[in-house]
């Protein structure tokens, strides 16, 4: 009998160490899990450092003739406009020139019209980095509308679209911003759980947004990122 006891006493202490160990072992694995999940912010301010200006000449008259004559006339105008701002043939391109009939648009092709019948447009895309040179150009093209030329542009609430294009520049910096500023909103969340913060477990960089700073002026932009960050935290 007390040999039949042994075995089944001995599997019975094995069985309560293992468990004890397991829990042990479960335990301590837990503890490696207690982590705290933080955003890490970075925002710049940042001028930008290519611009686009679309604009559009329009010409107006009876004959076809003539009205081809002055868009010729004009166009050429415009262009020597901007190259005497430094502007290059790359960063100016002209379109093709477009002609309305206004009196082919009224119903029933009424002859009774007192407005011009045609109205030419050719449409100017200035795309430069010449930002300076293009608050000239910007201030002096009323002058060239005081000398008869119909100039507008394409986008009335903003007429020039400022844009910056370093973004590569200055992410490394930025990442290594918001993630110390993540770290730190760690650790004080940390202190108050009377923890610390261990090592990144895992990191999101999240994504970059450039905005314009106010809805005035697009040509200070802002640069802003958001990255998640999950930490291991200590006792």
């Amino acid at each position: 009998m007390k040999q039949q006891l042994l075995p089944t006493s001995i599997l019975s202490i094995a069985i309560v160490l293992a468990g004890y160990f397991i829990s042990q072992t479960y335990i301590k694995g837990k503890k490696l899990e207690r982590t705290v999940l933080v955003k890490g912010l970075a925002e710049r301010e940042v001028t930008a450092d290519i611009a686009t200006w679309p604009l559009e000449l329009t010409v107006s008259g009876n004959d076809l003739a003539q009205l081809q004559q002055t868009l010729q006339r004009q166009t050429k105008m415009l262009q020597d406009f901007f190259t005497e701002k430094s502007y290059t043939d790359e960063e100016l391109r002209i379109g093709a020139p477009t002609i309305q009939d206004n009196r082919a648009l009224l119903y029933g092709g009424q002859s009774n019209y007192n407005q011009d019948r045609y109205i030419a447009k050719v449409e100017f895309t200035l795309r430069t980095t010449k930002l300076m040179n293009l608050n000239e150009a910007m201030y002096q093209i009323p002058n060239l509308v005081g000398r008869g030329l119909i100039i507008g542009s394409k986008n009335t609430w903003q007429p020039v679209q400022y844009a910056y294009t370093k973004l590569n520049e200055i992410k490394p910096e930025m990442i290594e911003e918001a993630t110390k500023n993540g770290r730190e909103a760690a650790e004080k969340f940390a202190r108050d759980s009377g923890s610390k913060v261990g090592k990144l477990k895992r990191a999101n960089q999240g994504y970059f947004s450039i905005t314009d700073l106010d809805q005035n002026s697009g040509i200070v932009k802002k640069v802003r990122v958001v990255s998640t960050l999950e930490f291991y935290l200590e006792d």
